[in-house]
């Protein structure tokens, strides 16, 4: 039997599951790896993030020069660092919460950040998805915002995050898969802390329509333990181990956990390149079997086990 995520059903469930010549020649070179990625679905949603991403730096530089003044100063005082970062990364797929998002698919990602000295931030972030896993959805779009502060060796972050998913519904529920969490994290050296608590009346839409259990329930109030301890190896490299344990309030079959072992080795100039192994387990193995009821060339609904063991790799630039 076909199960669905997040509107899955357990076998039997009869409900249908959703970034003035060396700057140029890095632009230009990050055009050329993303056009070796045709099979990614590039929306208007996304194209316009990758070309803020791709852009920004070159705008901050143009407007700082504007004002120049004929000639130097003798002793002139270092720019102020632009309280703007932004970052692009292909990845071989995307994978959230041990979840393969792009069907095993080729990913491409973008986002544009602020952080304000006081501590404050906010930022968006997109990634494409497959309709194959979100019901009529090929862009995840997040916006966020915050305060982090620290004592000593312990920094302490609290932020709202609310993720959108464009022209994305379960059809035969008539159901939005966008869903808000709040976010506590604790970072005490080489280890993190975070929850993310769903404030939205369903997360990722699990609801009784959705799932086919019970009646009127909803799952707002459902948490995400994020555990994960990060390790300078030196060299520019470093380790992450990952844990995570989601709970779904009201539809506890649907529960899930996650595991990530990420090596990471960062270059000059902004550049990282990320290899990484994912892991998820579902409950009596209800996501086994998962469906958005996306037809293959012979006609059959596509399934699959989004939560198998996974290599990820990826290429990121940061500016």
């Amino acid at each position: 039997m076909q199960s669905r995520f997040p509107f899955a059903a357990i076998a039997g469930n009869r409900h249908k599951m959703r970034l003035i010549s060396k700057w140029k020649r890095i632009q230009m070179g990050a055009v050329d790896m993303f056009q070796k990625f045709n099979s990614i679905r590039l929306t208007p949603w996304l194209a316009a993030m990758l070309a803020c991403a791709l852009h920004l730096p070159a705008l901050a530089q143009t407007a700082d020069s504007a004002g120049a003044p004929a000639a130097a100063p003798p002793a002139a005082a270092a720019a102020p660092a632009s309280p703007f970062t932004a970052n692009v990364t292909i990845a071989s797929q995307y994978v959230s919460r041990g979840f393969r998002q792009t069907w095993g698919k080729p990913a491409i990602q973008g986002g544009v950040d602020y952080a304000h000295p006081s501590g404050l931030f906010a930022g968006t972030w997109m990634s494409s998805v497959s309709d194959h896993f979100i019901e009529n959805g090929s862009v995840e779009w997040d916006l966020y915002g915050g305060y982090t502060g620290s004592a000593g060796d312990l920094t302490y972050t609290g932020q709202i995050y609310y993720y959108v998913y464009p022209g994305a519904e379960a059809s035969f529920a008539h159901t939005k898969y966008n869903y808000g969490e709040a976010v506590a994290s604790l970072t005490y050296k080489w280890f993190n802390v975070k929850y993310w608590l769903t404030y939205t009346p369903d997360y990722f839409g699990y609801n009784s329509a959705t799932l086919g259990i019970g009646t009127g329930q909803h799952s707002r109030g459902s948490g995400y333990l994020d555990l994960n301890g990060t390790f300078d190896l030196g060299s520019g490299y470093s380790l992450l181990l990952h844990y995570g344990n989601e709970r779904v309030r009201n539809f506890s079959a649907y529960s899930f956990q996650d595991g990530k072992v990420a090596l990471t080795k960062a270059f000059d100039g902004g550049w990282s390149v990320t290899g990484a192994v994912t892991k998820g387990w579902g409950k009596n193995g209800v996501y086994d079997r998962y469906t958005t009821g996306v037809l293959n060339s012979a006609g059959v609904a596509e399934v699959s086990n989004p939560l198998a063991t996974t290599l990820v790799l990826s290429l990121t630039k940061t500016f």
